[in-house]
């Protein structure tokens, strides 16, 4: 299993309509390195639900339940029908404490972080270390 960390702006999509919607196409990435993040994601895989601008925090976790496929959102004029993917992904649970940007670039485990160094990738690669610990500051306990 892969991890990884998928942001949105809360006014855009929130974790609420994540929870509320259950499984959930993440669409509009138009970004490359995003896209071939997309596209190496699998079944089972586990992702961050992190709100971006707004909140500025890890508030939940979603499983990649379908993998890559054309984005239908394309039509927005953004590139040729296929040029960009989506994955979906459903809800797992929520952070038991969203845990804040700010808490994560004060520690020095998380320093090399995608989010850290690539803060405007909207979808980053996690390592296992990072998602332990980033698991721990939320006090994220798998559900079962």
């Amino acid at each position: 299993m892969a991890y990884w960390l998928v942001k949105s702006e809360p006014d855009a999509f929130s974790w609420a309509e994540q929870v509320a919607h259950d499984v959930e196409p993440w669409t509009g990435v138009r970004n490359h390195q995003a896209k071939k993040n997309l596209m190496a994601m699998k079944a089972g895989d586990r992702a961050f639900f992190y709100h971006s601008n707004v909140q500025r925090a890890i508030v939940g976790v979603v499983e990649v339940v379908r993998e890559a496929y054309p984005d239908p959102t394309v039509a927005d004029g953004s590139g040729p029908k296929g040029a960009w993917v989506c994955v979906d992904v459903k809800t797992v649970g929520s952070m038991p404490r969203p845990v804040a940007l700010s808490e994560i670039k004060d520690t020095p485990a998380l320093a090399e972080m995608a989010l850290v160094r690539q803060s405007r990738l909207s979808v980053c690669p996690v390592t296992q270390a990072e998602w332990a610990l980033l698991c721990e500051m939320g006090a994220w306990a798998e559900p079962g």
